[in-house]
This record gives C-alpha cells, sequence and structure tokens, in this order.
C-alpha cells in the first residue's frame, strides 16, 4: 500500500514569503537575519501570528520558549527543520 501521507517540504524562500506576508513586509527586508523586533517592528501579537501560521502550515506545535527564540526567519527555519525531522 503506498503512503499517501502529505509531508509539508521545507524551504526557505516559501517561509521567507509566508513569514513576509503575515507581517506585512517586504521579502527583501526579510533577510535570514534580519531581527524581527528591532529590525522590522514586529510586536508580541504579530509574533504569535506568525507561530500560528507556521504551526498550521506545517503542522508542527511550537512551545512559548521556542517562540521566544526565534528572532529572525534563519532560526524560524532552523526550529521548523528539527521539529520536521523528529
Amino acid at each position: 500500500m503506498a503512503d499517501t501521507t502529505t509531508h509539508t517540504v521545507l524551504e526557505k524562500e516559501n517561509l521567507r514569503q509566508t513569514v513576509a506576508d503575515v507581517l506585512d513586509v517586504e521579502v527583501a527586508e526579510l533577510t535570514d537575519e534580519a531581527h524581527f523586533v528591532t529590525d522590522l517592528g514586529v510586536d508580541s501579537l504579530m509574533a504569535l501570528e506568525v507561530m500560528v501560521v507556521l504551526e498550521k502550515k506545517y503542522g508542527v506545535k511550537l512551545g512559548e520558549s521556542e517562540l521566544k527564540e526565534v528572532t529572525c526567519l534563519q532560526k524560524a527555519y532552523d526550529l521548523l527543520d528539527a521539529k520536521l525531522a523528529a
């Protein structure tokens, strides 16, 4: 029997586009190391919205302590990559 489970592939440019859309910023502004709070003006409500979207899109659960570690796109990517590999 074939495995029909769909696995969402983590692709950084797709992640960048998703996060840029949620934050309403230009994709070009969302560099790997752009700090969400200091560089992009993300507040806690926006950060929460990003996490909810990512949880739904990638089918993972992110804890509050993990949420605090996600300060830039690269860290979001690394966290999701680790969650999806588990």
